[in-house]
């Protein structure tokens, strides 16, 4: 039998900024418990704790504790834990898909948290874009593996089952090949720690008890999945817009061209500052141990791979932007050149009548 907690991470992108200095309700949270080894001389990342009033929310029998955060990002992160979970680990396969007491899907609490917290930072809340669907992720946190001090040699023991309970499946059914591949980014610090990060959710042992260091890792790394898939998508809409002014026939006069030109401007800086604004949230990591933790995660999350897509559609409304700018230009030429010829014209024609 296994003691421990479940923690549920969601993350929802609701605006481009959180001034969090300008916040209120709140206090800065999210410092590093460092390990003895690490650097001293790289500060830790604060991201804006936000103050609600308690939930009564209640997960397969056990009351949630709740906690709201705010990154700078126009990030809301909400955390679910559930607390002394004990039982055998298959056992623990009940927690995936979580809904509350009165059977709602524990995504929409989590939702209506988020709401909450927009609300309460108001002002500080920077072209608020709404609630959407969040991105989740499930750690399952054990601080006691039935007396095993050694977090590598239970895990090792305990292969099949700790597979299973990441995949949600049944551990007999998966082949050698899944459960190697769910242990491909273990990584341990001391004898009584490890964790394992899967795609879905993720195991964190940690004997002493103390998660909250490697689950604010695991936090960065699931709010920057949430937003370059959100910058993704958004990227995706205006190009296709921007394709669609591309497709219709110019008019005479260039003046949509201008207002379309200025809007992909905007975009172009916007995604690129937001891109590296979330690739930067976690420099914050001074620990070697933790930056390890990260660095298993974001291959996890395939975060290279997004940031390549954001980059290529950034990429693509640079040409797009060119190709209207010179649409631009050829349509003011063929304007100067109307007037030219009608003032040329025009000249022509007062001289006639002049002579008449």
């Amino acid at each position: 039998m296994v003691r421990g907690t479940v923690v549920y991470l969601y993350a929802f992108d609701v605006g481009s900024e959180v001034v969090t200095a300008a916040a209120g309700g709140g206090s800065t949270d999210g410092e590093v418990r460092r390990k003895p080894v690490s650097p001293r001389d790289i500060p830790a990342a604060r991201p804006q704790k936000v103050e609600l009033p308690p939930t009564a929310a209640v997960v397969a029998g056990v009351p949630a504790e709740t906690g709201v955060r705010a990154y700078e990002v126009g990030v809301v992160t909400v955390t679910v834990r559930l607390s002394g979970v004990a039982g055998e680990l298959a056992g623990w396969r009940r927690f995936h898909r979580p809904t509350t007491a009165d059977g709602r899907p524990l995504a929409e609490t989590a939702r209506d948290l988020c709401r909450q917290a927009c609300d309460r930072l108001g002002a500080a809340l920077r072209d608020p874009a709404g609630v959407g669907d969040p991105e989740a992720y499930t750690a399952f946190c054990l601080s006691d593996l039935g007396g095993d001090p050694d977090a590598a040699r239970w895990l090792g023991a305990n292969r099949r089952a700790v597979a299973g309970l990441l995949n949600d499946a049944d551990p007999d059914r998966l082949s050698d090949d899944q459960v190697a591949e769910s242990f491909r980014h273990q990584r341990s610090f001391a004898a009584g720690d490890a964790v394992v990060p899967d795609w879905d959710a993720a195991l964190v042992v940690d004997l002493t008890g103390e998660f909250d260091d490697v689950l604010l890792v695991l936090e960065l790394a699931n709010l920057q999945l949430e937003e370059l898939r959100t910058l993704d998508a958004a990227l995706d809409r205006h190009l296709d817009r921007a394709y669609d002014h591309l497709g219709r026939r110019p008019g005479l006069w260039p003046g949509r061209w201008a207002a379309v030109l200025r809007e992909l401007r905007r975009l172009r800086v916007d995604a690129s500052k937001l891109a590296d604004a979330v690739t930067n949230v976690t420099k914050f990591v001074g620990d070697w141990y933790l930056a390890r933790v990260y660095l298993a995660a974001r291959e996890r999350f395939h975060l290279d791979d997004w940031r390549a897509s954001v980059d290529q559609r950034v990429a693509q409304l640079d040409r797009v932007y060119e190709l209207i700018r010179g649409e631009v230009a050829e349509q003011r030429m063929f304007v100067l050149e109307l007037l030219v010829a009608a003032l040329i014209a025009l000249e022509i024609l007062l001289a006639l009548v002049l002579r008449g």
